[in-house]
């Protein structure tokens, strides 16, 4: 008996899940690595996935609270999945170049490396992130 207002089973077919132990480097295939070791990227984020993946187009939904059953580390930066919606209704591709979630999670693992917080430092703070680019003018750092 689905509650009121559950998503069908077709939502939930065209938002795929994005774990951050799927592009993550530093895990096996067996801890749930799913792209190949040499394209992976060191311990990404969710918020970091989420960045990314909305960068480009996608309607993204970031599950702050979800873990992957396989993390044994329960540490808040290896919390949250990322939910990507990656087919329209009619069944096909929200974006033409990302007809598959393989293929999202290769974009995600090869553009994580160059977001402006890893580039800047590896100190591994979050603070940057929450600090979105444009959007509140005024407030803050001015850049000179």
């Amino acid at each position: 008996a689905a509650g009121a207002g559950a998503a069908s089973p077709a939502d939930k077919e065209r938002f795929i899940c994005i774990y951050p132990a799927y592009l993550n480097n530093k895990k096996t295939i067996a801890e749930g690595r799913r792209i190949p070791i040499d394209k992976a990227v060191e311990n990404p984020t969710s918020t970091e996935i989420q960045d990314v993946c909305a960068a480009v187009g996608f309607n993204v939904l970031l599950e702050k609270n979800k873990m992957y059953p396989r993390e044994w580390n329960r540490d808040v930066q290896y919390r949250g999945r990322v939910r990507i919606q990656l087919k329209q209704d009619d069944g096909n591709p929200c974006l033409p170049q990302f007809p598959t979630r393989k293929s999202v999670m290769l974009y995600a693992a090869e553009t994580i490396p160059k977001l402006k917080t890893r580039t800047q430092k590896m100190g591994g703070s979050d603070q940057s992130l929450q600090q979105g680019e444009g959007g509140k003018k005024g407030k803050g750092k001015k850049k000179k």
